[in-house]
């Protein structure tokens, strides 16, 4: 396995909760530690529905990646924030349904970034990339010569962009996916999803909770008109932006009466033009 250009050795904090170890405990993982657990019983209290969109965003991921790999044919993928290790992860969906496709893993999380590289080390296919998902020009350089990208690829942010907050400059979510969707090759596909909420006390609740417990490692819970943003260079693919539970589901999703009210995984898959 492939680990990117120079890896920084980082302290894992156990002192303050991270996004990804309490997405780990949502889905039922281990690899968290008392203090995610503290914050996500908080989460919880704010947005019950928490557990549950955890996990139907990780079915959306998978069902994603293997529909862009057996019907676009895509065999290369970039996914920005990638998380902890669980099962079915992007890169045995994608080989299991494309033998050999190339997967790489960006993330800046100490504890995401150990696990990654232990559990993947005898996999050639894989990288694994120790960067903030910013980094768009350094992530380019690390990847030539095992991403071809004159070559289409799917690039992922999935359930992450609410981790960066707005900015003025290239660093904001939506100049991020601007930036990024300048530089694949048409026929490339992008996955955007964010959470989502029309209770503007959920929004702020929620974002203040997150900010504290990771030391400010977040961004905010947004709303769906500022999500549609992001796809503005992108054609979108049928069945549009929506909750993601409702993207192309294996299984009739639930009617409206067991569906979340406090908020949503809400996104889409978008093609790169030309």
């Amino acid at each position: 396995m492939a680990y990117g250009e120079n890896p920084e050795t980082r302290f894992i904090d156990t002192s303050k909760a991270s996004a990804a170890r309490m997405y780990d405990w949502l889905l039922g993982g281990t690899e968290n530690y008392e203090v995610d657990r503290e914050a996500c019983d908080v989460l919880l209290r704010i947005a019950p529905s928490s557990q549950q969109l955890a996990r139907t965003n990780r079915d959306f991921l998978r069902r994603v990646v293997r529909i862009l790999a057996t019907e676009k044919n895509i065999t290369q993928f970039l996914d920005h924030g990638s998380g902890l290790p669980t099962q079915d992860n992007v890169h045995e969906v994608a080989q299991r349904a494309r033998p050999g496709a190339k997967v790489v893993y960006v993330d800046n999380d100490p504890m995401v970034l150990a696990h990654g590289r232990t559990s993947l080390d005898d996999n050639e296919d894989t990288m694994v990339l120790d960067y903030d998902m910013r980094r768009t020009r350094d992530i380019r350089q690390a990847t030539e010569g095992f991403l071809d990208w004159k070559k289409p690829m799917a690039v992922l942010f999935v359930s992450v962009l609410h981790c960066l907050p707005d900015t003025d400059d290239e660093r904001d979510p939506a100049a991020l996916i601007k930036t990024v969707a300048e530089q694949l090759a048409p026929g490339s596909y992008m996955v955007v999803c964010q959470l989502v909420s029309d209770d503007p006390v959920v929004r702020q609740d929620v974002t203040n909770l997150m900010a504290e417990a990771t030391n400010h490692n977040w961004g905010r819970v947004r709303e769906t008109h500022e999500v549609r943003r992001y796809f503005e260079p992108l054609e979108i693919l049928s069945p549009g932006l929506v909750d993601v539970i409702d993207w192309r589901p294996d299984a009739p999703p639930p009617p409206a009466h067991l569906r979340p009210t406090d908020w949503v995984e809400w996104g889409g898959v978008g093609r790169v033009p030309g």
